[in-house]
Protein backbone atom coordinates (compact mmCIF):
# COMPACT_ATOMS: atom_id res chain seq x y z
CA UNK A 1 0.00 0.00 0.00
CA UNK A 2 2.80 2.40 0.84
CA UNK A 3 5.18 1.51 -1.98
CA UNK A 4 6.70 4.56 -3.63
CA UNK A 5 6.96 4.69 -7.41
CA UNK A 6 10.39 4.93 -8.98
CA UNK A 7 9.82 7.86 -11.39
CA UNK A 8 10.90 11.28 -10.09
CA UNK A 9 10.28 13.47 -13.14
CA UNK A 10 8.47 13.54 -16.46
CA UNK A 11 9.88 11.83 -19.55
CA UNK A 12 11.38 14.80 -21.38
CA UNK A 13 11.55 14.32 -25.15
CA UNK A 14 13.14 16.49 -27.82
CA UNK A 15 11.19 15.31 -30.85
CA UNK A 16 7.91 16.57 -32.29
CA UNK A 17 4.70 14.72 -31.53
CA UNK A 18 4.15 11.82 -33.96
CA UNK A 19 0.64 12.67 -35.09
CA UNK A 20 1.30 15.30 -37.76
CA UNK A 21 3.80 13.14 -39.65
CA UNK A 22 1.58 10.06 -39.45
CA UNK A 23 -1.39 12.10 -40.71
CA UNK A 24 0.61 13.15 -43.80
CA UNK A 25 1.70 9.58 -44.48
CA UNK A 26 -1.80 8.17 -44.12
CA UNK A 27 -3.41 10.84 -46.31
CA UNK A 28 -0.79 10.26 -49.02
CA UNK A 29 -1.56 6.53 -48.98
CA UNK A 30 -5.32 6.72 -48.25
CA UNK A 31 -6.68 10.02 -49.62
CA UNK A 32 -10.22 8.64 -49.28
CA UNK A 33 -9.99 9.45 -45.57
CA UNK A 34 -10.54 13.12 -46.48
CA UNK A 35 -14.17 12.23 -47.21
CA UNK A 36 -14.64 11.58 -43.46
CA UNK A 37 -13.73 15.19 -42.59
CA UNK A 38 -17.30 16.45 -42.28
CA UNK A 39 -19.76 17.22 -39.47
CA UNK A 40 -21.72 14.51 -37.67
CA UNK A 41 -25.24 15.99 -37.63
CA UNK A 42 -26.51 13.01 -35.61
CA UNK A 43 -24.46 14.40 -32.73
CA UNK A 44 -26.98 17.25 -32.42
CA UNK A 45 -29.90 14.92 -31.78
CA UNK A 46 -27.93 12.65 -29.46
CA UNK A 47 -26.97 15.64 -27.29
CA UNK A 48 -30.54 16.95 -27.23
CA UNK A 49 -31.78 13.52 -26.11
CA UNK A 50 -29.09 13.34 -23.41
CA UNK A 51 -30.12 16.75 -22.04
CA UNK A 52 -33.77 15.64 -22.02
CA UNK A 53 -32.80 12.39 -20.26
CA UNK A 54 -31.07 14.32 -17.49
CA UNK A 55 -33.98 16.76 -17.14
CA UNK A 56 -36.28 13.76 -16.73
CA UNK A 57 -33.91 12.30 -14.13
CA UNK A 58 -33.85 15.61 -12.21
CA UNK A 59 -37.62 15.38 -11.94
CA UNK A 60 -37.70 11.69 -11.01
CA UNK A 61 -35.15 11.92 -8.16
CA UNK A 62 -36.64 14.97 -6.43
CA UNK A 63 -38.73 12.94 -3.97
CA UNK A 64 -36.53 9.84 -3.56
CA UNK A 65 -34.77 8.87 -0.33
CA UNK A 66 -31.24 10.21 -0.19
CA UNK A 67 -29.70 6.74 -0.53
CA UNK A 68 -31.46 6.32 -3.87
CA UNK A 69 -30.48 9.80 -5.01
CA UNK A 70 -26.83 8.87 -4.39
CA UNK A 71 -27.31 5.48 -6.04
CA UNK A 72 -28.82 6.90 -9.23
CA UNK A 73 -26.32 9.76 -9.31
CA UNK A 74 -23.52 7.20 -9.57
CA UNK A 75 -25.20 4.48 -11.64
CA UNK A 76 -26.99 6.66 -14.20
CA UNK A 77 -26.19 10.35 -13.73
CA UNK A 78 -22.44 9.85 -13.72
CA UNK A 79 -22.53 7.95 -17.02
CA UNK A 80 -24.65 10.61 -18.73
CA UNK A 81 -22.52 13.42 -17.30
CA UNK A 82 -19.21 11.90 -18.35
CA UNK A 83 -20.65 11.04 -21.74
CA UNK A 84 -21.79 14.66 -22.08
CA UNK A 85 -18.27 15.95 -21.39
CA UNK A 86 -17.15 13.84 -24.33
CA UNK A 87 -19.99 15.19 -26.45
CA UNK A 88 -18.65 18.65 -25.54
CA UNK A 89 -15.23 17.38 -26.62
CA UNK A 90 -16.73 16.51 -30.00
CA UNK A 91 -18.44 19.90 -30.21
CA UNK A 92 -15.14 21.65 -29.38
CA UNK A 93 -13.81 20.18 -32.64
CA UNK A 94 -16.81 21.70 -34.48
CA UNK A 95 -18.18 18.22 -35.16
CA UNK A 96 -21.83 19.22 -34.65
CA UNK A 97 -22.21 22.02 -37.22
CA UNK A 98 -18.88 22.07 -39.02
CA UNK A 99 -16.02 24.58 -39.15
CA UNK A 100 -18.04 27.02 -41.25
CA UNK A 101 -20.45 27.52 -38.33
CA UNK A 102 -17.95 27.71 -35.48
CA UNK A 103 -20.15 29.92 -33.29
CA UNK A 104 -23.08 27.54 -33.66
CA UNK A 105 -20.84 24.91 -32.09
CA UNK A 106 -19.92 27.26 -29.23
CA UNK A 107 -23.58 28.00 -28.43
CA UNK A 108 -24.46 24.32 -28.72
CA UNK A 109 -21.60 23.48 -26.35
CA UNK A 110 -23.07 25.87 -23.76
CA UNK A 111 -26.43 24.09 -24.16
CA UNK A 112 -24.81 20.65 -23.79
CA UNK A 113 -23.04 21.93 -20.66
CA UNK A 114 -26.28 22.69 -18.78
CA UNK A 115 -26.99 19.28 -17.15
CA UNK A 116 -23.40 19.10 -15.82
CA UNK A 117 -24.11 21.88 -13.33
CA UNK A 118 -20.70 23.56 -13.66
CA UNK A 119 -19.56 25.83 -16.55
CA UNK A 120 -17.04 23.94 -18.63
CA UNK A 121 -17.60 23.97 -22.37
CA UNK A 122 -16.00 27.24 -23.52
CA UNK A 123 -12.91 26.97 -21.31
CA UNK A 124 -12.43 23.34 -22.33
CA UNK A 125 -12.43 24.33 -26.00
CA UNK A 126 -9.67 26.91 -25.45
CA UNK A 127 -7.37 24.56 -23.58
CA UNK A 128 -8.13 21.45 -25.62
CA UNK A 129 -6.95 23.07 -28.83
CA UNK A 130 -3.60 23.70 -27.12
CA UNK A 131 -3.47 20.02 -26.17
CA UNK A 132 -3.71 19.04 -29.83
CA UNK A 133 -1.31 21.65 -31.22
CA UNK A 134 1.29 21.35 -28.46
CA UNK A 135 0.91 17.83 -27.05
CA UNK A 136 3.04 17.60 -23.92
CA UNK A 137 4.13 21.23 -24.24
CA UNK A 138 5.61 22.48 -20.98
CA UNK A 139 3.48 25.29 -19.56
CA UNK A 140 0.92 24.99 -22.37
CA UNK A 141 -0.70 21.54 -22.35
CA UNK A 142 -2.78 21.46 -19.15
CA UNK A 143 -3.51 17.75 -19.66
CA UNK A 144 -0.02 17.25 -18.19
CA UNK A 145 -0.10 16.99 -14.36
CA UNK A 146 1.68 19.56 -12.22
CA UNK A 147 4.99 18.76 -10.56
CA UNK A 148 3.14 18.63 -7.24
CA UNK A 149 0.85 15.86 -8.53
CA UNK A 150 3.80 13.83 -9.74
CA UNK A 151 5.74 14.35 -6.52
CA UNK A 152 2.93 13.80 -4.00
CA UNK A 153 0.80 11.05 -5.57
CA UNK A 154 3.63 8.55 -5.50
CA UNK A 155 2.18 5.59 -3.56
CA UNK A 156 -0.61 3.18 -4.42
CA UNK A 157 -2.99 4.74 -1.90
CA UNK A 158 -2.20 8.29 -3.02
CA UNK A 159 -2.60 7.35 -6.69
CA UNK A 160 -6.03 5.95 -5.83
CA UNK A 161 -6.96 9.26 -4.17
CA UNK A 162 -5.61 11.12 -7.22
CA UNK A 163 -8.03 9.17 -9.45
CA UNK A 164 -10.94 10.00 -7.11
CA UNK A 165 -9.98 13.70 -7.27
CA UNK A 166 -9.51 13.88 -11.05
CA UNK A 167 -12.31 16.47 -11.50
CA UNK A 168 -10.63 18.79 -9.01
CA UNK A 169 -7.22 18.56 -10.69
CA UNK A 170 -8.64 19.08 -14.18
CA UNK A 171 -10.44 22.20 -12.91
CA UNK A 172 -7.53 23.71 -11.00
CA UNK A 173 -4.61 22.71 -13.26
CA UNK A 174 -5.17 25.38 -15.97
CA UNK A 175 -5.00 28.09 -13.30
CA UNK A 176 -1.64 26.75 -12.11
CA UNK A 177 -0.03 25.88 -15.46
CA UNK A 178 -1.44 28.23 -18.08
CA UNK A 179 -3.94 30.83 -16.81
CA UNK A 180 -5.73 32.75 -19.57
CA UNK A 181 -7.80 35.95 -19.45
CA UNK A 182 -11.54 35.29 -19.20
CA UNK A 183 -13.45 35.78 -22.45
CA UNK A 184 -16.97 37.05 -23.13
CA UNK A 185 -18.10 33.55 -24.11
CA UNK A 186 -16.83 32.13 -20.83
CA UNK A 187 -18.87 34.72 -18.94
CA UNK A 188 -21.94 33.79 -21.01
CA UNK A 189 -21.25 30.10 -20.29
CA UNK A 190 -21.09 30.92 -16.56
CA UNK A 191 -24.26 33.04 -16.52
CA UNK A 192 -26.26 30.49 -18.53
CA UNK A 193 -25.14 27.77 -16.13
CA UNK A 194 -26.06 29.80 -13.03
CA UNK A 195 -29.53 30.55 -14.42
CA UNK A 196 -30.04 26.86 -15.24
CA UNK A 197 -28.84 25.72 -11.80
CA UNK A 198 -31.13 28.19 -10.01
CA UNK A 199 -34.03 26.97 -12.16
CA UNK A 200 -33.32 23.32 -11.26
CA UNK A 201 -33.21 24.19 -7.55
CA UNK A 202 -36.37 26.32 -7.75
CA UNK A 203 -38.36 23.71 -9.71
CA UNK A 204 -37.21 20.46 -8.09
CA UNK A 205 -35.18 21.23 -4.98
CA UNK A 206 -31.93 20.22 -3.35
CA UNK A 207 -32.02 16.51 -4.25
CA UNK A 208 -32.12 17.26 -7.96
CA UNK A 209 -29.25 19.73 -7.52
CA UNK A 210 -27.25 17.12 -5.62
CA UNK A 211 -27.96 14.48 -8.26
CA UNK A 212 -26.73 16.83 -11.01
CA UNK A 213 -23.52 17.93 -9.29
CA UNK A 214 -22.71 14.57 -7.70
CA UNK A 215 -23.19 12.80 -11.01
CA UNK A 216 -20.67 15.12 -12.67
CA UNK A 217 -18.07 14.76 -9.91
CA UNK A 218 -18.50 10.99 -9.50
CA UNK A 219 -18.54 10.38 -13.24
CA UNK A 220 -15.21 12.12 -13.72
CA UNK A 221 -13.55 10.50 -10.69
CA UNK A 222 -13.58 6.85 -9.63
CA UNK A 223 -15.61 5.53 -12.54
CA UNK A 224 -14.93 2.99 -15.31
CA UNK A 225 -15.25 5.64 -18.02
CA UNK A 226 -12.59 7.74 -16.27
CA UNK A 227 -10.04 5.18 -17.32
CA UNK A 228 -9.76 7.14 -20.55
CA UNK A 229 -8.02 10.02 -18.73
CA UNK A 230 -5.09 7.73 -17.98
CA UNK A 231 -5.33 5.42 -20.99
CA UNK A 232 -4.92 8.22 -23.53
CA UNK A 233 -1.41 9.50 -22.82
CA UNK A 234 0.14 7.97 -19.68
CA UNK A 235 3.27 6.11 -20.64
CA UNK A 236 2.78 2.46 -19.71
CA UNK A 237 5.27 1.59 -22.44
CA UNK A 238 8.38 3.72 -22.80
CA UNK A 239 8.46 5.67 -26.04
CA UNK A 240 4.72 5.51 -26.70
CA UNK A 241 2.86 8.77 -26.11
CA UNK A 242 -0.71 8.09 -27.19
CA UNK A 243 -2.75 4.91 -26.77
CA UNK A 244 -6.07 3.76 -28.19
CA UNK A 245 -8.80 1.78 -26.45
CA UNK A 246 -11.07 -0.47 -28.52
CA UNK A 247 -13.50 -1.73 -25.86
CA UNK A 248 -17.29 -1.42 -25.53
CA UNK A 249 -17.30 1.84 -23.54
CA UNK A 250 -16.59 3.66 -26.80
CA UNK A 251 -20.36 3.36 -27.34
CA UNK A 252 -20.90 5.78 -24.43
CA UNK A 253 -17.99 8.09 -25.17
CA UNK A 254 -18.28 9.05 -28.84
CA UNK A 255 -15.31 6.78 -29.65
CA UNK A 256 -12.84 8.85 -27.64
CA UNK A 257 -10.99 5.58 -27.09
CA UNK A 258 -9.78 5.75 -30.70
CA UNK A 259 -7.23 8.22 -29.45
CA UNK A 260 -4.33 7.74 -31.84
CA UNK A 261 -6.84 8.08 -34.65
CA UNK A 262 -8.32 11.19 -33.02
CA UNK A 263 -4.97 12.96 -32.60
CA UNK A 264 -4.01 12.04 -36.16
CA UNK A 265 -7.32 13.39 -37.50
CA UNK A 266 -8.90 15.78 -34.96
CA UNK A 267 -11.27 17.12 -37.63
CA UNK A 268 -12.93 13.72 -38.14
CA UNK A 269 -15.91 13.13 -35.79
CA UNK A 270 -15.73 10.26 -33.33
CA UNK A 271 -18.42 8.37 -35.24
CA UNK A 272 -16.01 7.90 -38.16
CA UNK A 273 -12.82 7.05 -36.25
CA UNK A 274 -13.40 3.26 -36.48
CA UNK A 275 -13.42 3.73 -40.27
CA UNK A 276 -10.08 5.53 -40.07
CA UNK A 277 -8.65 2.55 -38.19
CA UNK A 278 -10.13 0.13 -40.72
CA UNK A 279 -8.85 2.03 -43.76
CA UNK A 280 -5.36 2.62 -42.34
CA UNK A 281 -5.12 -0.60 -40.32
CA UNK A 282 -1.42 -1.04 -41.10
CA UNK A 283 -0.70 2.13 -39.09
CA UNK A 284 -2.83 1.33 -36.03
CA UNK A 285 -3.09 -2.42 -35.51
CA UNK A 286 0.42 -2.78 -34.15
CA UNK A 287 0.38 0.26 -31.85
CA UNK A 288 -0.04 -0.37 -28.09
CA UNK A 289 -3.75 -0.51 -27.27
CA UNK A 290 -6.21 -1.30 -24.49
CA UNK A 291 -9.45 -3.25 -24.26
CA UNK A 292 -10.38 -2.38 -20.65
CA UNK A 293 -10.36 1.03 -18.98
CA UNK A 294 -11.00 -0.63 -15.61
CA UNK A 295 -7.76 -2.60 -16.03
CA UNK A 296 -5.96 0.66 -16.92
CA UNK A 297 -7.13 2.20 -13.63
CA UNK A 298 -6.10 -0.92 -11.68
CA UNK A 299 -2.68 -1.12 -13.34
CA UNK A 300 -2.06 2.60 -12.79
CA UNK A 301 -2.63 2.22 -9.05
CA UNK A 302 -0.82 -1.10 -8.59
CA UNK A 303 2.18 -0.64 -10.90
CA UNK A 304 4.88 1.00 -8.79
CA UNK A 305 6.69 2.30 -11.87
CA UNK A 306 3.68 4.37 -13.05
CA UNK A 307 2.56 7.71 -11.58
CA UNK A 308 1.30 11.14 -12.68
CA UNK A 309 4.92 11.71 -13.78
CA UNK A 310 4.50 9.02 -16.47
CA UNK A 311 3.96 11.51 -19.28
CA UNK A 312 6.08 12.75 -22.17
CA UNK A 313 6.85 16.43 -21.89
CA UNK A 314 8.37 18.90 -24.39
CA UNK A 315 10.10 22.25 -24.15
CA UNK A 316 8.39 24.14 -26.97
CA UNK A 317 10.43 26.19 -29.41
CA UNK A 318 9.42 29.07 -31.66
CA UNK A 319 6.15 31.00 -31.61
CA UNK A 320 3.28 29.48 -29.63
CA UNK A 321 -0.26 30.46 -30.70
CA UNK A 322 -3.05 29.85 -28.20
CA UNK A 323 -6.81 30.40 -28.28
Amino acid sequence: MGNTVAREDFEWVYTDQPHADRRKEILAKHPEIKALMKPDYNLIWVVVLMVLAQLTAFYLVKDLDWKWVVFWAYVFGSCISHSMTLAIHEISHNSAFGNSKAMWNRWFGIFANLPLGLPYSISFKRYHMDHHRYLGGDGIDVDIPTNFEGWFFCTRFRKFIWIVLQPFFYAIRPLCINPKPITRLEIINLMAQLIFDVAVYYLWGVKSMFYMLAGSVLGLGLHPISGHFIAEHYMFLKGHETYSYYGPLNLLTFNVGYHNEHHDFPNIPGKSLPLVKKIAAEYYDNLPQYNSWIKVLYDFVMDDTISPYSRMKRQLKGEVKQD
